[in-house]
């Protein structure tokens, strides 16, 4: 049959959370139309050992080391063969009814390259997942004042109707397999972030839409590592990757 849908996912010592999203998909895992790939990134705490003996239907990408967000989900996304590619974080939580949503969209807008839906914590506050271009000077603000974030697209979100934002975040985004096929795999010199604006940019490019639903919506248990710990050997990480990107991009 077919491959309608194929889940892209990557874990790094996060069991507990791949836990939670794997049972969250306990509906989808029944249908015989998708498929799940989870890239590990050289865990330590028992995941490989946990997928083959609870979820043996899902293929599992073993990768000795953690070489970042953007070669992990190329791993999968190499060997993918869905029509839609549904890149997740570990930490989200699906509901059926956004897949759904995503895919019923997908289907009517050819156009469409990649389409995301609302994130929201597990408190219901919605997660700004949709966000304008990282500009040096928004990031620097973001660093200074981390409670001050002002969501640029509160009113688009609220009229609850589909819109076109500059990016959407890595957590969950569906990718039209044709369209991947035609921007290429995601930009491995990015370890992580801003690789997911790098991507929309890009398919935009190649003349698709990236569009945002806020009628559907994920639970996103984000763990902010980056804001909270910007000097971290991560944090360190991402800003070396924003250099890298506004070089690729020419502009700040």
């Amino acid at each position: 049959m077919k491959i309608k849908t194929s889940y892209i996912i990557i874990s790094w010592n996060g069991r507990e959370l791949l836990q939670d999203l794997l049972q969250s998909m306990r509906h989808q895992l029944q249908r015989t139309d998708i498929e799940v790939i989870v890239t590990d990134n050289g865990s330590t705490d028992g995941t490989l050992e946990w997928l083959h003996n609870t979820y043996p239907m899902v293929r599992v990408i073993a990768l000795k080391e953690n070489k970042g967000v953007a070669f992990a989900r190329n791993r999968a996304l190499e060997v993918a063969q869905g029509e839609y590619l549904l890149i997740l974080d570990n930490d989200i939580c699906i509901t059926d009814e956004a897949i759904s949503g995503l895919e019923n969209y997908m289907d009517s807008h050819p156009d469409v390259g990649m389409a995301g839906c609302r994130l929201q914590y597990p408190s219901g506050e919605i997660q700004e997942s949709c966000k304008e271009y990282p500009s040096i000077r928004l990031k620097i603000k973001h660093v200074l004042f981390p409670n001050r974030k002002t969501f640029a697209y509160t009113s688009e979100v609220e009229a609850n109707m589909p819109f076109e934002p500059v990016y959407i975040i890595g957590a969950c985004q569906m990718l039209r397999a044709t369209v991947y096929q035609e921007a290429g795999p995601l930009d491995e010199h990015i370890f992580y972030g801003p690789e997911d604006c790098d991507y929309c940019l890009r398919i935009r490019e190649h003349g698709s839409k990236v569009i945002y639903l806020p009628s559907y919506y994920m639970v996103h248990h984000c763990q902010r590592k980056t804001t909270a710990h910007p000097f971290s050997r991560l944090g360190r990480a991402h800003i070396r990757a924003l250099l890298y990107f506004y070089w690729k991009h020419k502009k700040l």
